[in-house]
């Protein structure tokens, strides 16, 4: 187990955006997190990556509850846009380079040729598409234990999103854990060992994809009907 999060509870005033969620990270697998906006996937991801603290419960990294070392092995991706817009490409790449010791600027160098960048495009100037492009070779190109992307293809257009997704896979090591939270399930069954269902700020379904298919003989689009289109929460 690379990460377990134990009866996590989050709370804003009278709002609780995750409350009491309970699962398992195991190494070498991706993970596809869905659920519409207002689930808790962002509130969740934010916790583990040490950018919140839970109001209850804890999340612990390889055992440690997280803090200042988990995050030199965690690599969070926002969906929100977090660059100066007096950078370039290479300024981000440099920018990330000070920060973090894991970082690796050659491998940031192949992702960005990869998702067509040059480093002397201004990120200000970067459409939607290109900026999502960015943020995901800048979180790629660190060396981390466990990467959280929070809505990477955003913006991507349907034809770029299989080699985004490839791009994405091929940058990370075999026992390496990867969490995707997306709207866009089809997308991620392709590509996912497990899928975990967020729901008003419960898990509300957590199941192995393969499993799901073979026992219930259901694909991940069919149990996200179920539990979004009716308000079911079967278990899988």
């Amino acid at each position: 187990m690379i990460l377990e999060s134990r009866e996590v509870t989050k709370k804003y005033g009278s709002k609780t955006a995750v409350n009491q969620v309970s699962l398992q990270l195991e190494p070498g697998l991706v993970y596809a997190m869905l659920g519409p906006n207002g689930s808790g996937k962002t509130t969740w991801m934010k916790m583990v990556a040490g950018l919140v603290k839970p109001t209850n419960g804890e999340i612990l990294y390889q055992g440690t509850p997280i803090g200042k070392e988990s995050k030199k092995e965690i690599a969070y991706m926002s969906t929100e846009p977090y660059f100066y817009n007096w950078m370039t490409v290479s300024d981000v790449g440099k920018y990330y380079e000070d920060f973090f010791e894991d970082f690796s600027m050659e491998k940031y160098r192949q992702m960005i040729s990869r998702m067509e960048l040059t480093e002397d495009m201004k990120a200000k100037k970067l459409s939607s598409g290109m900026m999502a492009k960015l943020k995901i070779a800048v979180t790629m190109a660190r060396e981390a234990r466990l990467y959280l992307l929070d809505e990477p293809l955003n913006g991507i257009d349907l034809l770029a999103r299989d080699q985004i997704m490839k791009s994405i896979l091929e940058a990370i090591d075999p026992d390496v854990t990867l969490v995707v939270s997306s709207h866009l399930v089809d997308e991620l069954e392709r590509v996912a060992d497990a899928a975990i269902f967020m729901k008003d700020g419960i898990l509300a379904n957590q199941c192995m994809v393969e499993e799901l298919r073979i026992n219930q003989h259901k694909s991940v689009v069919d149990l996200y009907r179920e539990i979004y289109g009716h308000g079911g929460e079967e278990v899988c």
